[in-house]
């Protein structure tokens, strides 16, 4: 009989041990969807956004008046250069006007492309439009024929391009902002270029 009752406790302490193994056991199994979940990609991106927002605005405020007034002319001066440029490509009848036409419609197409890219980089917004006396003389340029179209063609790009190079030169001297100043100053040999060719057209118009 006592044989009995200490067989039975024995079994009851096994019984409880196993249970109490058992039960730890499933406690101490680590989770394994936390262990590998990843870095929270969401404040990845939210850094990375907000690195880029920072670096736009730090931008626009290193722009000072100089360089501001000087993005807007050389926007709406290179549309004027490009839509005068397709006029007497299209119009002239003199092979010097047409092929210097030509010329200021790529380069200044061109010019124009890079300054676009500057200002999308910079979060400037650049006009889009020419102003009224720009507008104006493209008006009265589209309405002349003949000798009367090149020689006031030829006499625009002459005026236009000192204008242009006395604003080139003066951002690439004054302005506050490295890759303007660097836009201006990689500019001017073709703009100097361009006086060239526009006096020596002007000198063979008749």
């Amino acid at each position: 009989m006592r044989k009995s009752i200490l067989t039975l406790l024995a079994l009851a302490v096994m019984v409880a041990c196993n249970k109490k193994e058992k039960t730890t056991t499933a406690y101490s199994t680590p989770d394994v969807t936390t262990m590998n979940t990843p870095v929270d990609s969401p404040m990845t991106i939210n850094d990375s956004t907000t690195v880029s927002s920072t670096n736009t605005v730090s931008t626009n405020t290193a722009l000072n008046d100089q360089d501001k007034k000087f993005a807007d002319a050389a926007a709406r001066g290179g549309m004027m250069e490009v839509m005068m440029g397709d006029l007497a490509a299209k119009t002239s009848i003199n092979a010097s006007i047409k092929a210097l036409g030509e010329m200021m419609s790529r380069d200044h197409g061109k010019a124009n492309e890079e300054l676009k890219k500057w200002a999308s980089a910079s979060g400037y917004t650049l006009p889009t439009s020419l102003n009224a006396e720009q507008q104006k003389k493209h008006d009265e340029l589209k309405n002349k024929k003949g000798t009367e179209f090149d020689k006031m063609y030829a006499n625009l790009m002459v005026s236009d391009h000192k204008k242009d190079i006395a604003e080139f030169k003066k951002e690439a001297s004054e302005g506050s902002e490295t890759s303007l100043k660097g836009f201006a100053s990689k500019t001017l040999p073709t703009l100097e270029h361009h006086l060239i060719e526009s006096e020596r057209a002007k000198s063979v118009v008749k």
